[in-house]
């Protein structure tokens, strides 16, 4: 894929950061939906579209069971809709 056509890709979406919280992780990152209906409704959305993982870019990751504390970041995760205990918007 060409640059120009991630740049449309990223524009015609609805973009939100998101705080996610599992069973081992706490994750914060952002959340894509296209943008086709209501953007207040974007986080009950991914979470009711039928799909088994939704996906969360420019994200970091904290080990809630790691002693050391550290923070890995990544451009791409993959979490998986059954393992979210909370999923809320973070607001800048």
């Amino acid at each position: 894929m060409e640059n120009s056509e991630v740049i449309a890709a990223e524009t015609s979406a609805w973009k939100e950061k998101v705080y996610i919280e599992t069973a081992e992780h706490i994750i914060c990152g952002y959340v894509f939906m296209p943008k086709i209906g209501k953007r207040n409704r974007l986080l009950s959305e991914v979470l009711n579209m039928g799909k088994n993982f939704i996906a969360v870019k420019d994200c970091s990751l904290e080990y809630k069971n790691r002693l050391s504390g550290a923070i890995e970041n990544h451009d791409f995760l993959q979490v998986n809709i059954s393992s979210i205990l909370l999923m809320r918007p973070i607001y800048e």
